[in-house]
């Protein structure tokens, strides 16, 4: 099928200049992130994805054709999904995420086997995910690469007791405890200690009088002991991975961080996130702020906005698998330096924010960016008459003219010391950081 530009305009029937490439994506129909891509796909001109249902991959109903492009996307907010994935029949249940994690990543697993092995091409690997969704293995990962991280324990915590001796130890008064495999803040506890009986949390978790968990969209503070406790030995059976919390920057008095998200090893998209609580989910009532003053607070401090893209990029260059990721950036009082926070397999959802300025993606959303991504790595291989297996899965475009960064020749990222990975010390892994002015190069080939 020719790739050459139609004079007809595009519509479902009539496909136009993209009718080259078929995709096709496993969501919930209902979803609006489903139906975002689903736009962003008609609109450059391809015929509408085929959405294969969660409910109906999950029983096994799915089958892929060669050559789609197979967009893997959030089961989130779906209650028959939910139930399906962790036997619960109320979707703001905090407990069951290790249930949770082991049956969605053997459902991506299945689904990207299905997919290569009918000659098509998903959007992300088993792997990927699977670290992803692990938020020990993905802070575990990051380290080892070089990317700055907080410090965090290393090794499993069993309750409230073991992590109030562990944190003492290492000398850790202010942490963040999340659980492993949670997501969108679900299960987050902000915790303060200052000596014997003296502790606050901060969380959206709710406390039923039964001693059940749920979330909720107000944050609460729970300031006694015996419920922080409660709280800790509900949330450690399905895992937790505790860090500690750094001072964020603040903007217009409000703790401030940023969302970039990485097309094909790319910064394109950033956005800044404020609030008056530690978390700063726009669901839990924060609010994005002003990219454009953060740029000048970075630069006052004598340090680069480059360099948060760059730490977002060397962070996406661990997940070489995967299309698209959205990458948490915690920058420091004071602005001056950056450490990766999370990274999202499913952090694309920015409705109406568009490209970065010299990103490649001006003017586009971050779906829209994904479609035009699978685009260009499409297009010369169509040329070349190579077929989707015989070529590295999501090539990067040829970085923008516009971008001001200089980039030599990529370079793997400098392993971490033992000592910060070491599972076995149970100690803090050492922080990263990128000292002002200096960025250490990556693997811009790999795709995130």
């Amino acid at each position: 099928m020719s790739l050459s530009r139609s004079d007809t305009r595009p519509s479902p029937d009539c496909p136009g200049p993209g009718s080259g490439l078929r995709f096709a994506v496993v969501g919930n129909p209902e979803n609006r992130r489903t139906t975002m891509f689903a736009d962003a796909v008609r609109a450059a001109g391809h015929r509408a994805p085929r959405v294969l249902a969660w409910r109906d991959v999950l029983r096994g109903q799915y089958a892929f054709t060669p050559g789609e492009r197979v967009r893997i996307d959030s089961p989130g907010e779906n209650a028959e999904v939910d139930r399906l994935l962790r036997d619960s029949d109320d979707p703001t249940r905090v407990e069951g995420t290790a249930v949770w994690y082991r049956r969605f990543t053997a459902a991506v697993q299945g689904v990207t086997e299905a997919a290569r092995r009918a000659g098509a091409v998903p959007s992300t690997g088993p792997e990927d995910v699977a670290v992803m969704f692990d938020k020990r293995r993905c802070h575990a990962r990051l380290a080892a690469a070089g990317v700055p991280v907080p410090p965090a324990l290393t090794g499993p915590v069993g309750g409230w007791d073991e992590l109030r001796s562990r944190l003492t130890e290492a000398g850790i008064s202010r942490a963040f405890v999340k659980p492993a495999h949670g997501s969108s803040a679900s299960g987050v506890v902000a915790l303060a200690t200052a000596g014997p009986g003296r502790v606050k949390a901060t969380t959206s978790v709710e406390t039923a009088p039964d001693g059940r968990l749920f979330n909720s969209l107000r944050v609460r503070h729970y300031t006694s002991e015996r419920e922080v406790a409660a709280l800790v030995d509900a949330l450690a059976p399905d895992g937790l991975h505790v860090e500690r919390w750094l001072p964020k920057a603040s903007q217009g008095g409000r703790a401030a961080d940023l969302r970039v998200v990485v097309v094909t090893g790319r910064a394109t998209h950033a956005v800044v996130r404020t609030s008056r609580h530690p978390m700063t989910n726009l669901h839990l009532g924060g609010v994005r702020g002003d990219l454009g003053a953060a740029r000048e607070a970075i630069r006052a401090a004598g340090a680069r906005f480059e360099d948060v893209l760059d730490t977002a990029e060397r962070a996406a260059a661990c997940f070489p698998d995967t299309l698209c990721v959205g990458v948490d950036i915690l920058p420091t009082t004071g602005w001056r330096r950056f450490a990766v926070g999370e990274v999202n397999a499913f952090g694309d959802l920015l409705p109406r924010l568009t490209g970065l300025p010299g990103s490649g993606a001006e003017g586009l959303d971050t779906y829209a960016a994904q479609v035009t991504a699978v685009q260009r790595a499409h297009t010369p291989r169509a040329a070349s008459g190579r077929t989707p297996g015989e070529a590295t899965q999501h090539e990067q475009p040829p970085r923008a003219a516009a971008r001001t960064r200089t980039h030599k020749p990529p370079a793997p990222a400098p392993k971490s010391p033992p000592s910060r990975t070491k599972e076995a010390s149970g100690r803090p892994t050492e922080p990263a950081t990128v000292p002002r002015g200096h960025r250490e190069e990556h693997h811009h080939d790999a795709t995130a």
